[in-house]
């Protein structure tokens, strides 16, 4: 309806690549990998070797240095095909990002080229069974012992976890009371004594992510794997990063919402109901149509955060606001198209079917609609 003009003719050719790359290499794998509940750890490599992982990492420590439009690309690549399954944008722009941002020089030369090549998996724990969007009630803890943090802890719904190589554990490291001043971020290498992994949680949808319950029983790791040197740091840093998390929401699913109506124009335009195509009745058109300017509008707000984005400035309440409608709205779309499918919108082997399961979960991650009504509350 309106040209996008926040991407260049690079961003246009690496789209290519990325459709090709997806459409060719994933998209024949996924009902397996849906059934295997994680992705073969070799797609990991292949999209490293083909320059998809850690977009935004500078070329020294094995990215690619472009911009988050670069990200943009994959993301909505990964919506318009349906591929739920590999956890890039957790990897790639929440792990290495946190790593990039906050940590030391020897964290960064020894984690970032590995990611970039797929070789090692990245995820971040944050959540706990008892703890969800408030992070400062986290219980899991890092005490010190001598040269050593000492973790004990579980955490759960940990996209990336059952691969991961590398975690980022949010913990207490300080008994200050004040929950934002204990928390650090820390991290923990897969293998090490006492971290163990649970089997693949049975999700509602996105069931090819693979998405785990974490144990840390007196987990021992260096202080050097403290992110960034300095303990009680760990809040802020989570703040800083979690505008991107939640436009990285927005942008997943106002993609699926426009994947949704498209896959729905071309149904009801070949599927016919008393001698005509369910796109030629009045009721269709509407729906469609209304569903269309929505997409529209919403796009539009979500362009401006990527903006926002570019130059450093996008609020709080701006990433906000973008995953709390964008999420709704991509909840209402599917819903809609399902009820145009008819029964087959019922049918799994249709992809309506699969987007209206995997959808869901957009308003509940990075942080409950309800919470993001909070903070734009607080700004009234």
């Amino acid at each position: 309806m309106l040209a996008r003009t926040i991407f260049t003719a690079d961003h246009d050719e690496f789209r290519k690549n990325v459709r090709r790359f997806l459409d060719e290499e994933c998209v024949p794998h996924h009902a397996r990998w849906e059934e295997q509940q994680h992705v073969d750890r070799d797609i990991w490599r292949r999209a490293g070797e083909l320059g998809f992982l850690c977009l935004t990492v500078p070329e020294e420590y094995g990215g690619m240095g472009g911009d988050r439009l670069f990200s943009t690309v994959l993301m909505e690549e990964q919506s318009y095909a349906g591929v739920t399954g590999p956890g890039f944008s957790v990897h790639s722009d929440i792990v290495a990002n946190y790593i990039l941002n906050f940590g030391t020089e020897e964290q960064k030369r020894t984690w970032l080229p590995k990611m970039a090549s797929g070789e090692a998996i990245g995820a971040i724990a944050m959540t706990e069974p008892g703890t969800g969007s408030d992070l400062q009630a986290v219980k899991t803890r890092a005490e010190r012992d001598g040269d050593d943090y000492v973790i004990n802890g579980n955490k759960i719904f940990i996209t990336n976890g059952y691969l991961a190589d590398i975690v980022v554990v949010v913990a207490k490291t300080g008994n200050s009371g004040s929950g934002s001043k204990d928390i650090s971020l820390i991290l923990v290498e897969n293998g090490r004594p006492g971290f163990t992994k649970a089997a693949p949680l049975k999700k509602v949808g996105m069931k090819a992510q693979d998405t785990c319950e974490l144990f840390f029983e007196n987990v021992r790791v260096p202080r050097s794997n403290l992110l960034g040197g300095v303990e009680g740091q760990g809040f802020p840093q989570l703040m800083k990063e979690l505008g991107w998390e939640r436009l990285i929401i927005a942008i997943l699913s106002i993609a699926s919402a426009q994947a949704a109506l498209n896959w729905t124009v071309d149904y009801t335009r070949t599927r016919k109901v008393f001698g005509k195509s369910v796109a030629e009745y009045q009721n269709t058109r509407f729906k469609l149509a209304d569903l269309k300017a929505k997409i529209a509008v919403t796009q539009v707000f979500v362009d401006r955060c990527l903006e926002l984005v570019l130059e450093h400035q996008l609020s709080p309440e701006a990433a906000a606001t973008a995953k709390l409608t964008a999420s709704e709205l991509v909840c209402h779309v599917v819903d809609e198209c399902v009820q145009l499918h008819g029964g087959y919108g019922y049918m799994l082997e249709y992809p309506i079917a699969r987007a209206f399961i995997d959808n869901r979960a957009s308003r509940i991650y990075g942080g409950t609609n309800e919470i993001m009504k909070e903070l734009i509350a607080r700004t009234l």
